[in-house]
């Protein structure tokens, strides 16, 4: 799985927001992430695969694999209905 190109990740006053680049800058795709939705976008740019992510998400937070595989999966569906997933 990964995000299509034209987003960019930047931190700004401390909050985590992605931003859209290129000719059709469309500022209202601009999100805010908070941190375990960072890592999730950070992987997802990487194309690492959702098995992989849930296996570093527990290695990195201290959560269930179902609260893991469920906030992934949450995350996932909304990138994907905003356009995100390449």
């Amino acid at each position: 799985m990964k995000l299509k190109e034209g987003f960019v990740l930047r931190t700004i006053s401390g909050q985590t927001v992605v931003i859209p680049t290129g000719e059709d800058l469309d500022l209202s795709m601009m999100i805010k992430l908070n941190d375990t939705g960072r890592f999730i976008w950070e992987h997802l740019e990487k194309g690492t695969e959702i098995e992989e992510l849930v296996e570093d998400m527990l290695e990195e937070y201290d959560v269930s694999r179902e609260t893991a595989v469920e906030y992934i999966e949450q995350f996932v569906q909304k990138v994907k209905a905003n356009g995100f997933l390449a």
